[in-house]
């Protein structure tokens, strides 16, 4: 099981995540690319300090939207948003090869990437900037995602993810985040989670019915408070229940 954590979710002097605490337990880094969060600076040292410890770069891409998050829904026309994530590869990708690594795979943030889940038109304009940025670039995201399944028509690695500390509704959603018990903070409680979905595949959604959750990643999210003290305890728990923890193939 691959495991990630959203990095590099700062900008100028604010900072937001605990970036070299994180890299230390996770396989894959999902860096902010500008747009959401993150600024040049910001990501040369997330790339830096990634390759430096052998964790795979990814880009992760998002509406323009540094006041909300990128957690603000919006209507970008496919073709502008084919550019503009095209335009966040290109400008992580400067980073991650100047510091001998490079951009491997492609994750959607916030509004951005549940909007893909059903989404058609920005589905496949994500997946279009993609393939325009080149690399032949994975792409993570939901289990029976549009995301996805243009991703796989395109030709790309799609790869299927879970999250630690979400909760989901019975169809394998995420229960949306202005929604009452969206995020689970029992960290005993998002352990288990996180084992019960390695192993077993699963997990209870949010009406106590089992969910199937297909995954080859597990998330992390990087803004969750305590966020690297909680990757460490998933990792130690996926490693005791005999989960090989490494970067997606």
């Amino acid at each position: 099981m691959d495991l990630n954590a959203d990095l590099g979710e700062g900008f100028g002097h604010w900072t937001l995540t605990d970036d070299d605490a994180l890299l230390d337990c996770v396989t894959s880094a999902n860096v902010a690319c500008g747009f959401h969060a993150g600024d040049a600076s910001v990501m040369r040292r997330v790339c830096d300090t990634a390759a430096a410890r052998g964790v795979r770069i990814g880009a992760q891409v998002a509406y323009r939207d540094l006041a909300g998050f990128g957690r603000r829904s919006m209507d970008v026309p496919p073709a502008e948003l084919t550019a503009e994530v095209a335009y966040q590869i290109g400008a992580l990708r400067v980073f991650a090869e100047a510091a001998g690594s490079a951009v491997s795979y492609v994750k959607p943030h916030g509004a951005l990437y549940n909007r893909a889940v059903w989404d058609d038109d920005q589905a496949a304009a994500v997946v279009e900037g993609v393939r325009l940025a080149g690399g032949e670039l994975a792409v993570l995201g939901l289990p029976g995602s549009r995301l996805l399944a243009h991703a796989g028509a395109a030709g790309l690695t799609a790869v299927p993810e879970a999250f630690a500390d979400r909760a989901y509704t019975p169809e394998g959603t995420l229960v949306p985040r202005g929604e009452p018990g969206a995020v689970v903070h029992d960290a005993d409680e998002v352990v288990r989670r996180s084992v019960g979905m390695a192993v077993d595949g699963g997990v209870l959604g949010a009406d106590g019915s089992r969910t199937a959750v297909a995954a080859r990643s597990l998330c992390v999210h990087g803004d969750t408070p305590g966020a690297a003290a909680l990757a460490r305890r998933v990792r130690a728990a996926l490693e005791a229940a005999g989960v090989t923890v490494r970067a997606f193939a």
